[in-house]
């Protein structure tokens, strides 16, 4: 198929699973961040005109599967194990049981791979390693199996905290909505790389400018683009913070605009942050607290791109690591890591506030969730 096609089919595939569905019925897949036996996915059903969230049954053992994508064939899914030595997984998906089945593993390069994306193609999945402070991209087969690295870099350097950014730490990758250029948050460095991809080869090579820079001591943690492909938002693990860049498209450059607190102005305990999403419609940003155990609320400026506090959410849970939207956008599923449990929010469009539904569910040691219409 020519590469113009593929792109288009895999486009409107995404565009497919962003829009209301017929059926309610929705797979959610459960990532357990731990290893040992019956360690690692599950998955549940989650009724999309209810929010009702079912138990989450297991499926298969994995070490520590961390961050993790599903391929918008929807019959993929791809994973880092965390440890040491890091890994990337791809597995197939069975759309009727929903079962999966390791397809292969290998090595990702580094320590503690910490999160996984793939191009705009759905050709190349990309990794960053936390404790090895480095990056790599591999090509995907016709199978869905992952195949030969085909991109590597490696950050050096260290910041201001002496216990926490003594060297590189690679947090997370993206790639812009062009597929040109791949965002790295390096939470050692307080740096957010850029680099140029190559969607015909996989290869990245540093662009120029070749990062943006925080407030040291901020700790980079992960990155989301605003839908009109404009605006960067980056949230900061050790400041509680979320910095808002202009970008340029063109050049691959970041102009930072804002940087706003988590926090309640009040909040005098110790806390840090996790996730980052810009609600689909453009008109929101959630990020989670960890420590204050919220999810913090913002409403976004169409003109400018600013962020406006509004609401601090609890979590229902302590230390939320991950969250993300339904396919309807009308839901948010929450995981708190250090409470075993997944929780439901309803999403108001109009004034993007949080109303929380229904009763925490049971899973134990959860890291990531992702959503699947069922077929």
């Amino acid at each position: 198929m020519p590469k113009s096609l593929l792109r288009l089919a895999l486009l409107l595939a995404a565009a497919a699973f962003a829009v209301p569905l017929p059926a309610a019925d929705v797979y959610v897949y459960f990532g357990t961040h731990s290893r040992g036996p019956g360690i690692g996915f599950s998955v549940a059903h989650f009724d999309t005109d209810t929010g009702a969230l079912t138990q989450p049954r297991f499926l298969t053992e994995a070490v520590e599967p961390a961050y993790f994508v599903i391929h918008p064939d929807g019959r993929h899914l791809y994973t880092c194990n965390s440890g040491s030595p890091g890994g990337v997984s791809a597995y197939e998906i069975d759309r009727a049981t929903g079962q999966l089945t390791l397809l292969n593993k290998e090595p990702s390069g580094g320590g503690d791979a910490s999160y996984v994306c793939l191009d705009q193609t759905g050709r190349f999945v990309l990794v960053a390693n936390y404790e090895g402070g480095n990056i790599a991209v591999f090509a995907l087969q016709s199978d869905g199996r992952i195949g030969g690295r085909t991109a590597f870099a490696q950050h050096t350097g260290s910041s201001v905290d002496p216990k926490r950014q003594t060297h590189a730490y690679a947090h997370s990758i993206i790639v812009d909505p062009t597929n040109r250029f791949a965002l790295v948050a390096d939470l050692g460095l307080d740096r957010l790389f850029i680099y140029r991809f190559d969607e015909k080869n996989g290869s990245l090579r540093p662009n120029d400018p070749p990062f943006a820079t925080v407030r040291p001591g901020s700790g980079p943690r992960h990155v989301k683009f605003h839908p009109n492909g404009r605006w960067v938002y980056l949230i900061n693990e050790m400041g509680c913070t979320v910095t808002a860049f202009n970008w340029d498209s063109d050049h691959g450059a970041l102009t930072e605009f804002q940087t706003i607190s988590t926090l309640p102005a009040d909040f005098k305990g110790a806390s840090t942050c996790a996730e980052i999403k810009v609600h689909p419609n453009g008109r929101f940003l959630y990020g989670s607290n960890r420590g204050h155990d919220s999810l913090a609320v913002f409403a976004i400026d169409s003109t400018t791109g600013r962020l406006a506090p509004l609401e601090y959410v609890s979590t229902r849970g302590k230390i939320p690591r991950n969250f993300t939207f339904d396919p309807t956008g009308r839901w948010i599923l929450c995981t708190n890591h250090g409470s075993d449990n997944a929780v439901v929010f309803r999403v108001d469009a109009t004034t993007g506030r949080l109303t929380p539904t229904g009763q925490p569910v049971s899973v134990p040691s959860p890291f990531c969730e992702r959503f699947l219409p069922v077929r």
